[in-house]
Parts: C-alpha cells; structure tokens; sequence
C-alpha cells in the first residue's frame, strides 16, 4: 500500500524538494523517495542505498556528500527530482496514477537540463511509456517518440537503480557513461572559458 503524507497533499507540496535550475548538465530522476528518505527529508537517504558513494566513485560530484547536503549538487551543475512527488514507498507500493510524467515534462521543458538519468528502469519506462528500455544512453527512436521539440533535444541515460533492494541488477557501466556526458560538458565548458 502507498503511503501519502496528508498535509503535503494539501499544500502541494513535495516530500523531497525538488532541486532544478535552468541549463544543468545532468537532472537525476527517482520514481519516488523511500520510507527513509521522506523520515529525512533528503534524497537517496537510505545508508543501503549507493547513489551518493556512485556519484562520488563516477567522478560527477568531487567528494561524497550526505543525503542532507543534497540541495549543493547544484553547484556542479547536477539536478534531483522524482516522477511521483506526493507518495513514498517502494515502488509495487505507489500508486500509478501519482507518476506524473507531464509534471516532470513541464520541468523539462522549463529548466532545459542537457541530461536525464533516471536511476531505474521503471522510471525510465514510466516517463517514456515504454515496456522495456536498456540501460546507458537511450536512442533516437525513443527519444523521438515524446514528440516534442525541446524534449527531444534532451539526452536520456536509464541506470541501474542504486536502492539495496536492486543490487542483484546493479552495474556501474550506465552509471559511468553518464558521468562520462557530465564530464565532457564540464571540460567544453572550462575550453570556452579559457579561450575568451
């Protein structure tokens, strides 16, 4: 069974902050926060969970943050959201109709990040309405099928998700191409920089 926080249902507000700016290399997409993560408040919060030490490991952050200091991974130009903003839980235990795809579209399209990752399939295949997608950079066709000039120019990463639960799935591979993305961008930006 789903579970719902009342007062943020009310309100309209989100359990866990959403962390958006305009022009991020890289946005990270949940389905939604764990039991642990809304107690604290923080993305990826459970200490079974590998998203923050992968960060680290991939080299997209420099130094290994706590789930708490989550809202600083803006300054490295790195984005967190979820699909489901108003439950929490495992995901068998959310309700379909609370993964807000077109939420996170207008997002999209509002703050123009150059990537997304979402960290599992199912929130990959529930934002592109896929059955089945693979891990790593996702393809033209896929990313075609949103039909829609500003989000086709965004580029897709689906990863292996980091939660404990998942581990027997877990590869670092996609983890690393996007890393590698963010990296890129990172050095033509620091290229620009020093030639002007």
């Amino acid at each position: 069974m789903c579970r719902r926080d009342a007062h943020a249902q009310r309100h309209r507000e989100a359990l866990v902050p959403d962390v958006l700016a305009p022009d991020l290399d890289l946005v990270f997409c949940g389905t939604a926060p764990s039991p642990v993560s809304y107690r604290e408040r923080a993305y990826y919060a459970n200490p079974g969970n590998s998203f923050w030490r992968t960060l680290h490991t991939v080299g997209v952050l420099p130094e290994l943050l706590a789930p708490k200091r989550y809202a600083e991974v803006l300054r490295h130009g790195i984005g967190l959201t979820d699909l489901n903003k108003t439950e929490y839980g495992s995901d068998h235990e959310l309700s379909p109709l609370a993964m807000d795809r077109d939420a996170l579209r207008a997002k999209l399209r509002r703050f123009r990040p150059a990537a997304v990752a979402f960290t599992s399939k199912n929130a990959g295949a529930l934002f592109f309405g896929a059955k089945t997608l693979a891990y790593g950079r996702q393809g033209q066709a896929i990313v075609d099928a949103l039909d829609d000039p500003v989000l086709s120019v965004i580029t897709y990463f689906v990863l292996s998700s980091p939660s404990g639960r998942a581990r027997s799935w877990w590869t670092l591979q996609p983890w690393e191409e996007a890393a590698a993305f963010v990296k890129a961008r990172r050095e033509a930006r620091l290229s620009r920089s020093l030639s002007a």
